[in-house]
């Protein structure tokens, strides 16, 4: 681990120097050469040697250099720098031309590199090939189909920021592959991967490529902008083959745009450029561009560019080359069809594996499964025997079940009905006190038409009247409340109806309270109310919901209920009146509704003792309870939740002991129109 760890330290150091020290750092590493003593150091000395000669343009000390790492590397067995050496090689040889060599030491590197599992190494050829299938072969097809591997197999590792170049690597796979798509007439998707380079690209050719993007979508001047910038970046950094491409793209597109003087410039400049680097590739495009601008000023001049173009182009594409060319690309095709041919012998030897084993493994499940049948027989016969056993037993506890829920059903009436007849109360006396009243009044009007008085005994048939409608009034108020107990009471038909839910709210609040007072006359409690006066009619049972809200209202009086009775007994046992103590604490029920967005919230909070966490989770059980023995079922919530559930909402509990407690409803929106 360390010593691939200071080959790349040291690798990562003569890259980020290349353009600055690029001399001093050659020769820095040349003296480290002379004093090594061991051979894999060496070994990793000259592989970089290679690198650094190529940059300062010395291309044969680059390919000595470069074989110098490969012999050695084979000699000792030290394949990842082998795999580094064959792919500077590569590089190298790509620079010179020389296609058909470039492409068979990168298939050598990426095939040793596949076959020791170097991840970040396959990524790196993988890079190259698609590169020279992109730019030299013209193949963006082919160039894409690498590329998209090299970006897959990025993205599927964490590589190490001490691994080689992990940053170069990610700049070059979006440059390379951005523009491989460009030449594949992808300009959308091109255009996403350039602008991803730009803010790690450094010579401008990033933005170069951008701005031929957006020119050919005919934006102009977002192309202007992004040649503008791509000239500076190119202006800051030293001469290298970036460069040249950067200015060949330019004279390119002012050709393009027929401003053939900067066309002249820029096409001068990269061929100077790639001449003294030895680019040919460049070489060859420039004095081409060059040739055909001459050819109507300076025919002299341009048979001068048509000569080096000529020349450039049997240096790269020359019928030797091109048979090379070729070969190297059967003889991968056939690499690759020897790969698939070995891989699926593979899998039909581990199919074969697995039939064999699967076929003992048969073979050992049937033993054992005669033997199980064996014995399945002789407990079947026990089995049925339990399971009657069982069924009857589930049969008592259904019908026990069933029992405890019309009681708890029972109970919710009976505190129902306590409260509406208290509320029943009130509009009876005015019927009785009405009734006096008119009876008396009627023995007046008598003694008045007995006196000849019809002027008072009108005035008093008037008043009866009045009485006689306020008997009807209250009449009706007691009729409606009678009605609206009916349909509560009575069992749920399971229809949907449009409701209107603040309504329904309030009604059982006051039922509630009323209910809880007619068992408790000193119980006192402080009644809010909050409802969304936007709330839309909800398509819900009302007699399920209302049972429902019952249960929670009624939960809630108990639980501020007992922290009242606590209250008191607490302030009494250090001498303080009960009037005082009631004073320290004020029972409150809260209940609100709200709508938000497709839900309607029902929130019932109470200001009682709290629940604590430890049986918080058990609340929605069934048969759980926390009141004592008889005075309650525990089915109460657990119905409640049912109910809710079977309306496609949810019923949640939020609670914080000697703070209280607060339920919520949420119910879907169904507006019926």
């Amino acid at each position: 681990m360390t010593r691939t760890f200071l080959f790349f330290a040291i690798f990562g150091f003569a890259i980020g120097t290349v353009f600055s020290q690029n001399s001093s750092g050659i020769e820095m590493i040349k003296r480290s050469l002379v004093s090594a003593q061991k051979d894999t150091t060496k070994a990793r000395l000259m592989a970089e040697l290679t690198l650094l000669y190529r940059n300062s343009t010395n291309l044969d000390s680059s390919i000595k250099y470069g074989h110098l790492a490969l012999g050695l590397s084979r000699k000792i067995h030290f394949y990842k720098a082998e795999v580094v050496a064959l792919r500077e090689l590569g590089f190298t040889y790509r620079v010179l031309g020389e296609i058909p060599k470039a492409l068979a030491y990168e298939f050598k590197a990426l095939h040793l590199a596949e076959t020791k599992g170097y991840q970040l190494e396959i990524a790196w050829c993988l890079n190259a090939l698609g590169v020279i299938f992109n730019t030299e072969i013209q193949d963006p097809h082919k160039a894409l189909i690498y590329l998209r591997r090299a970006i897959q197999l990025y993205q599927s590792n964490r590589f190490s920021p001490r691994d080689e170049f992990v940053g170069t690597l990610e700049v070059n796979l979006n440059v390379n592959f951005a523009s491989a798509l460009k030449n594949n007439h992808q300009l959308d998707s091109a255009l996403l991967f350039f602008k991803k380079a730009t803010k790690m690209s450094f010579n401008g050719l990033a933005q170069l490529r951008i701005a031929e993007i957006e020119f050919e979508l005919g934006h102009p001047q977002i192309a202007e902008y992004y040649f503008r910038l791509a000239r500076e970046r190119a202006k800051q950094v030293n001469a290298n083959r970036g460069t040249c491409d950067v200015y060949y793209a330019l004279a390119n597109h002012f050709k393009v745009v027929q401003q053939l003087d900067s066309s002249r410039y820029y096409g001068k400049k990269s061929l100077e450029l790639a001449q003294l680097l030895n680019y040919k590739r460049v070489v060859l495009n420039a004095g081409n561009l060059l040739a055909e601008e001459y050819e109507s000023i300076d025919v002299k001049q341009a048979l001068h560019y048509r000569k080096i173009a000529a020349e450039a182009n049997d240096a790269l594409y020359g019928p030797s080359k091109v048979q090379s060319l070729l070969r190297i690309i059967s003889n991968e095709q056939e690499h690759q069809q020897k790969i698939e041919k070995d891989r699926i012998a593979y899998e039909n030897r581990v199919k074969q594996y697995f039939l064999f084993t699967g076929l003992f493994i048969l073979l050992l499940i049937g033993g054992f499964l005669y033997r199980n049948n064996q014995l399945e027989k002789k407990s079947k016969r026990q089995l049925q025997e339990k399971n009657k056993v069982i069924e009857q037993t589930l049969s008592n506890l259904q019908s026990t079940q069933s029992q405890l829920i019309q009681s708890e059903k029972l109970a919710s009436l009976g505190e129902l009905t306590a409260g509406i007849a208290h509320e029943i109360q009130n509009p009876l006396n005015f019927v009785n006190n009405f009734a006096e009243v008119s009876a008396e009044m009627l023995d007046e009007m008598e003694e008045e038409l007995d006196k000849g008085d019809t002027q008072e005994a009108k005035s008093i048939a008037a008043d009866l009247k009045q009485n006689l409608n306020k008997i009807t009034h209250h009449g009706q108020r007691a009729s409606s409340i009678v009605k609206g107990m009916l349909e509560h009471s009575r069992a749920s038909t399971g229809v949907k109806e449009p409701t209107d839910i603040n309504a329904l709210a309030d009604e059982f609040l006051r039922l509630a309270y009323h209910g809880f007072r007619a068992k408790d006359d000193n119980f006192n409690a402080t009644m809010e109310t909050h409802f969304d006066p936007d709330l839309p009619l909800v398509s819900v049972i009302p007699q399920d919901i209302g049972r429902v809200l019952l249960n929670l209202i009624n939960n809630a009086f108990y639980a501020v209920a007992e922290r009242s009775r606590s209250t008191v007994q607490q302030r009494a046992s250090v001498g303080v009146t009960s009037s005082h103590a009631d004073t320290m604490y004020q029972p409150t029920i809260t209940i609100s509704t709200q709508k938000i967005d497709d839900q309607i919230l029902i929130k019932v909070q109470d200001n009682g003792p709290g629940i604590p966490e430890s049986i918080r989770e058990k609340i929605f059980q069934p048969f759980f309870t926390t009141k004592p023995t008889g005075q309650g079922t525990g089915l109460g919530l657990s119905l409640a939740y049912d109910i809710v559930k079977a309306h496609g909402g949810e019923l949640k509990v939020e609670s914080e002991e000697r703070e209280g407690t607060e339920f919520v409803i949420q119910l879907p929106v169904k507006i019926n129109g």
